[in-house]
């Protein structure tokens, strides 16, 4: 930031307190593909100490804040994590490392690379997109299967039995919970084990019934020995590729007709992400008798019951304080249910960060500032801290404080006991610095900034800002423009190991996407959770800037209980320059 226009500022800059480092203790379990890893090494850089993992693929680890812990396995890539300090449960999942892009299949004396069959896939039947490439079903050392969608019978059939009818030697067994179809396939080993699915590359061992049979582009049914290289153990009972309409679209961007999927930018969308309604099926059963509920009163009486059974679980009284809230309206009630179980907060700043997103949601910004100002002495160390605190005094109208974390923060950055100028976090503080002078200038200098041009001249339009609360959250965020094409920004240690071990060193979890003015119409934001580690959900915070850095700028925040795993889900519509337009 401008050094000029901090130094009015640094007379404002208040006391930094160091945290206090402590010991803790992980666990978890470490797996590939779903399959329990022996002896896979887990190794501490600080203390050098190795552990190795059980026949159940556990461990346990004594660390502390900071450290950097390596995961490794003869013929998997290393994972690095680094701990921090609420890190109890690192649940990994390793991979090998699989280069997509350069594998090659050959056919009759015709080498093929995965760009030909990509330019192929749309007029050759014989093709189907697995998460290891496209396969060509006559050049593999495994039966292959495939059924392309002119061959589907719609009329309310549903997708497991359009598998079952066309493909021969097919069992669907619906007498588990909800009636969910399990498919085993015909053969010796097959048939005792349930075949696994392939959804445009997504591995899942639950039917995928979030998929519509409409949006089915193409079905392989693959058996055989040979799947073990590729899928592992899991892949025993056979293997059901399914590729849908939207991620199978390969087209030229400039005769338009079918080319390469990794220009994603040509994607075209075709409603893949499931509706607000079909994730909310989802929810935790406790919340599904919440809301069945006919009054308030049997709410309250229920809760009661709930409460002994999830006493130790915060994330049950965050749902809790949003079901009373929203569906009664009873804010009292909501906030004693968290003044009871304080326990569970006072000392966790991803819990003080779920709850300070809700009250910001509710309008609460005064408790939600609060809230702001524990986590900022649990973790002085971490530039989100000066972020989330500085923006919490914008809200409460306190401008010469907000300024004056700006200030402390850039004083910390110059001096070294913060590292986290760089090129993802440092722009995004800096148009935020601007924007509070930009529209509050004159109350911290006496100069009126909203007359002159606009201190962020490089940028004028809507600005979505994306925040999370567990650091180790995954995910794949989609952005639909107003032409219907998508681009897809992937949030993950497989996909971006540097991002996320600078995010847990300089101690940051946001990230801000920006549609210039130019770009008018409606704007789709999807998101597809990908886990964090462990069994607990994230929370997932949206703030919508219209007419950003205006004196007409408004805002609108948003927040999601991410729960729901490897399912692409809409989250928001937004029309560009004006104000939200649905969900």
């Amino acid at each position: 930031m401008k050094r000029t226009i901090f130094s009015l500022l640094l007379l404002l800059i208040t006391v930094h307190s160091q945290a206090q480092e402590k010991q803790l203790t992980i666990r978890g379990k470490v797996t590939t593909m779903d399959t329990p890893l022996i002896n896979a090494e887990v190794q501490s850089d600080r203390t050098g100490e190795v552990v190795k993992t059980d026949a159940k693929g556990m461990y346990q680890l004594q660390t502390s804040p900071g450290d950097l812990i390596t995961f490794s396995y003869p013929g998997l890539a290393d994972m690095e994590i680094v701990v921090e300090d609420v890190t109890s449960v690192l649940n990994i999942k390793m991979n090998s490392a699989v280069n997509v892009l350069d594998e090659v299949v050959v056919e009759k004396t015709k080498i093929k690379s995965q760009k030909q069959l990509r330019m192929e896939y749309n007029s050759n039947k014989n093709l189907i997109n697995t998460a290891f490439g496209i396969l060509d079903k006559d050049i593999t050392n495994f039966a292959v299967r495939i059924i392309d969608k002119s061959q589907f019978l719609f009329g309310g059939i549903d997708l497991a039995s359009a598998i079952q009818y066309r493909a021969p030697g097919i069992r669907v067994d619906r007498s588990g919970d909800f009636y969910k179809p399990v498919i085993y396939l015909r053969g010796s080993a097959l048939g005792f084990f349930p075949a696994i699915y392939d959804v445009d590359g997504l591995i899942l061992k639950e039917f995928p019934d979030f998929v519509m049979i409409e949006n089915v582009e193409r079905i392989a049914i693959l058996s055989g020995l040979g799947l073990g290289t590729k899928y592992g153990g899991q892949a025993n009972g056979g293997i059901i590729v399914i590729n849908t309409k939207g991620a199978n679209t390969y087209r030229d961007p400039i005769t338009g007709g079918p080319y390469d999927q990794a220009l994603l930018r040509n994607n075209i969308y075709e409603g893949s992400a499931i509706s607000k309604q079909q994730a909310d099926k989802n929810v935790p059963e406790y919340l599904k008798d919440l809301y069945a509920a006919t009054s308030e009163k049997e709410a309250i009486k229920l809760y009661e019951t709930q409460a002994k059974a999830y006493s130790s679980s915060l994330y049950y009284f965050l749902d809790v304080f949003g079901y009373f809230s929203a569906k009664w309206q009873n804010k009292a009630f909501a906030e004693q249910v968290i003044q009871d179980h304080w326990y569970l907060f006072k000392d966790n700043p991803v819990g003080l960060k779920s709850l300070a997103y809700l009250y910001q949601v509710l309008g609460e910004t005064a408790k939600a500032h609060e809230l702001y100002k524990e986590v900022f002495i649990l973790r002085p160390n971490y530039a989100q801290s000066y972020r989330d605190l500085a923006l919490s005094y914008v809200d409460t109208g306190d401008y010469k404080k907000a300024a004056a974390i700006y200030a402390r923060y850039d004083y910390l950055i110059g001096e070294g006991f913060i590292r986290a100028e760089d090129k993802d976090f440092t722009p995004l503080l800096e148009r935020e610095f601007s924007n509070l002078l930009q529209l509050h200038g004159k109350e911290l200098t006496g100069k009126d900034y909203s007359k002159g041009p606009s201190l962020n001249s490089d940028f004028e339009g809507t600005r979505l800002v994306f925040e999370w609360s567990d650091s180790e959250a995954e995910f794949e965020l989609q952005f639909v423009n107003p032409q219907n094409k998508y681009f897809n920004w992937e949030h993950s240690i497989l996909a971006d190991p540097n991002r996320i071990k600078e995010e847990k060193i300089k101690g940051y979890s946001c990230e801000e996407y920006l549609i210039d003015g130019s770009l008018t119409g409606t704007w789709q934001v999807n998101l597809k959770y990908l886990g964090n580690k462990s069994l607990t959900p994230t929370f997932f915070k949206v703030t919508i800037y219209s007419n950003f850095g205006t004196t007409s700028q408004r805002k609108e925040v948003k927040v999601f209980k991410l729960q729901l795993k490897n399912v692409n889900q809409e989250l928001f519509k937004v029309q560009n320059s004006m104000s939200l337009v649905s969900n």
